[in-house]
């Protein structure tokens, strides 16, 4: 399905999620007080895992319920969870990027 209402030309995922993933880590080193992010990456990590099982858990509903919105909505608070996951427990952009070429079928 893909949504023909775009209100901007599409950009390419790859440097939205390094940005991010770059802010994120900014987060973990600076900890501003206050900040969503830092609560999540010093907390308890079964916290932000039960994030992650919420927002799984929308991301489904929002899929079969055919709401292509709130399904990007919720697919991007899923991809932000992630990535603090990721930071949080040191896993780069790269070793993921490795570890997704490593399963890609040989040509």
């Amino acid at each position: 399905m893909t949504d023909t209402n775009q209100a901007s030309p599409v950009e390419s995922l790859g440097p939205v999620l390094e940005d991010l993933f770059s802010v994120l880590e900014q987060r973990k080193r600076d900890m501003p007080e206050g900040s969503y992010t830092a609560k999540l990456l010093t907390g308890p990590q079964d916290k932000l895992l039960k994030k992650i099982a919420e927002e799984s858990g929308e991301v489904i509903i929002a899929a079969a319920q055919g709401d292509i919105a709130q399904l990007r909505y919720e697919l991007g608070d899923l991809f932000y969870h992630m990535l603090v996951v990721m930071v949080r427990e040191e896993i780069s952009l790269e070793d993921m990027a490795t570890e997704l070429l490593k399963r890609r079928p040989k040509q």
